[in-house]
């Protein structure tokens, strides 16, 4: 029996969670499988679906090329751009390799990277000019500096990725020019303070795009009959297309109650006020889900009041936006249950190569389970950082041995001993019990996570931690100046850094430094410092990636919360109803960061590849200004692990 118009077959209640487009291609965004696990945990009839990789696989075909194909032949010649017209003239070979190459990098045919790697099969369009870029070490193959360490997979995966970049383009051209794999229609919703850009998207004649997403979406309807939609919106990439899901939702199927929750929600519509939102969804819920929804199905099912909702935005009889906060404790982390991917085309994913970084081969790789082993950061300090929401300031762990019964579990559904910890910064103390747990029930697996680079971490936990499987460790350095360190109150020093990451890289744990450039009252003399720092940190053998970000002010941060304490002014925001969380501010310094920045990431470039190493360290950067010899004794580093 399926779902005919606004009338529902009795089935009770049933919940189904989506992933909209666009949020990652490589593995399940692990939101819907927290909840879907959580909410059969406790009896409720669950399902979930990942309608952002659907979306992209009804084209990536022969069937979805040939649609595009009409699409850019309907644009006239004279505005038909570079990318457009290649992809015309090589239509056939485009179509002939398209289901092939998504097979490759579904993990299906894995000696298809030969004929990848010949350069004869892929055709080869605007993308393709940045292996130009890639410094000739003699052999006439550009590419062979920067792959030579990293094999004929990595290569293949990098060349299919640029081919898939450039059907992108073509897309993005031909039939929807906000689209983009992660970040797709981003500016409609980040940091926006009106809806109205996003009300007049909506608003607007569908395009092909959103054609696509109409008919996947009443795939899933019809198939699950659900009397719940949850949409998971981590990032304002996802929010365009999730609220066209819930328009179609809504058109079609009336009757079907519509919940917005999810990364994006929790930090920039906190002080939502715009209830044009709700012609789209009818309930929006804040910070952990478990007991929003738990109160929100009890609502549905009449067993409690509207006034006894918990975090949660409805619009009211006035028409006006309503925020409800009945006082109820969150469920223990120890009583979330375990995440399930049952319902997920775990085979389907794809993994992509996009950057020659060493983490982002890990970030890239689709067959990664991910987990988290404590709910928020024991830190919660870091002045870059929202430290007052809840993902991060509630702080609670579980037991190594329920973790493990975790990870048995999820093994058992996916086939897959590969883990991802997903933590904000995962505590030494759990990490060391969870290790010692792992080895004692002989559970081999393969993981890596996110942690503090603090002293904690002996050279004798790392070495318990690559027995128990840890291959790689990600953490924030961010900026190396024991001053911003401390502005930043990361509450470590670059010299317990070096110690800590050389620990891990001593016994074959790859490690991944996090970056930042840009906090308030940053010099031009701080910048050139850190980089050598860093340039020490990777010549010494403690680091083997890195990666350089631009620091970002957020409202719900320290810097944005007392900009005064960090020595900035704040630029006044307009008046908003919608989004709210990024924001600028004054820097009395006058630092033209990024300048500096293309500096700092071709630097890191180089030395990730081993060289550059003896380069004066403001050769990197190209900017108007003089530029400062750094400060920082080029054996620093190398004296700080001797002690």
């Amino acid at each position: 029996m399926g779902i005919t118009g606004s009338h529902f077959p009795d089935i009770g209640m049933r919940v189904l969670s989506l992933i909209p487009p666009m949020t990652q291609l490589n593995t399940p965004y692990p939101s819907t499988a927290y909840i879907t696990g959580f909410l059969r945990s406790r009896g409720i009839d669950a399902h979930q679906d990942d309608l952002a990789l659907s979306l992209v696989l009804s084209f990536f075909s022969r069937e979805g090329l040939a649609e595009v194909h009409q699409a850019a032949l309907a644009i006239p010649e004279e505005n038909r751009s570079a990318t457009i017209n290649f992809f015309l003239d090589y239509f056939e070979d485009y179509q002939a390799s398209i289901e092939p190459t998504i097979k490759y990098l579904q993990g299906g045919d894995s000696t298809l990277s030969h004929r990848i790697n010949s350069r004869s099969f892929l055709p080869e369009g605007p993308r393709f000019q940045a292996l130009d870029s890639y410094d000739d070490d003699g052999s006439g193959d550009s590419l062979s500096w920067a792959f030579g360490a990293l094999g004929a997979e990595d290569r293949a995966r990098h060349l299919a990725t640029l081919y898939l970049n450039d059907l992108s383009d073509v897309l993005r051209n031909a039939i929807d020019d906000r689209f983009e794999f992660v970040r797709y229609a981003e500016s409609l919703a980040g940091s926006q303070p009106s809806f109205e850009p996003l009300a007049n998207a909506l608003k607007a004649t569908p395009t092909l795009m959103d054609e696509h997403l109409r008919s996947l979406t009443i795939e899933q309807i019809e198939k699950h009959q659900p009397t719940l939609v949850l949409l998971s919106v981590p990032f304002p990439g996802s929010v365009y297309a999730a609220l066209r899901i819930a328009q179609v939702i809504k058109e079609k199927y009336p009757s079907i109650k519509i919940a917005l929750g999810g990364g994006y929600v929790n930090t920039e519509l906190r002080e939502l006020k715009e209830a044009r939102v709700f012609d789209y969804v009818d309930f929006i819920t804040l910070d952990s889900g478990e007991r929003p929804l738990l109160a929100l199905i009890e609502y549905l099912n009449g067993q409690r009041g509207i006034n006894r909702l918990v975090r949660t935005f409805i619009r009211n009889e006035k028409w006006q936006v309503q925020y409800i906060q009945w006082a109820e404790p969150d469920v223990p982390f120890e009583e979330v249950g375990t995440a399930t991917w049952d319902g997920l085309p775990l085979g389907s994913y794809l993994s992509l190569l996009d950057m020659l970084n060493p983490m982002h081969r890990l970030w890239s790789d689709g067959r990664w389970n991910k987990l988290t082993v404590a709910h928020g950061c024991y830190w919660k300090k870091c002045s870059f950082c929202d430290v007052s929401l809840d993902y991060i300031s509630r702080y609670e762990t579980a037991s190594a041995s329920l973790l493990v019964d975790r990870i048995e579990q999820i093994i058992a559904e996916t086939g897959q001993t590969g883990f991802h910890f997903v933590d904000e910064a995962a505590p030494p103390k759990i990490l060391k019990a969870l290790a010692e747990e792992l080895i004692r029930r002989k559970v081999v697996i393969s993981w890596w996570g996110n942690i503090r680079f603090e002293k904690t971490f002996t050279p004798e936990l790392a070495e318990l931690l690559a027995q128990s499987g840890c291959i790689a460790m990600s953490g924030g350095l961010e900026v190396a100046s024991d001053r911003l360190l401390a502005l930043m109150e990361k509450g470590v020093t670059v010299e317990q850094v070096a110690r800590v990451t050389k620990s891990f890289s001593d016994v074959g744990i790859l490690v991944h430094a996090y970056l930042m450039y840009g906090f308030p009252t940053q010099t031009v003399q701080e910048t050139v410092d850190s980089l050598e720092y860093v340039r020490q940190l990777f010549e010494n053998g403690c680091i083997q990636s890195g990666f350089f970000h631009r620091f970002t002010c957020t409202v719900h941060s320290p810097v944005g919360k007392n900009p005064k304490a960090y020595g900035v002014e704040l630029i006044p925001l307009p008046e908003i109803t919608f989004a709210k969380n990024d924001i600028g501010f004054i820097d009395p310094t006058g630092t033209d960061h990024d300048a500096l920045g293309q500096g700092l990431k071709k630097a890191i470039y180089n030395y990730m590849h081993g060289v550059g190493f003896e380069a004066d360290i403001r050769s990197w950067f190209d900017i108007q200004e003089p530029v400062p010899k750094s400060t920082v004794s080029r054996q620093f580093i190398a004296k700080a692990l001797q002690l």
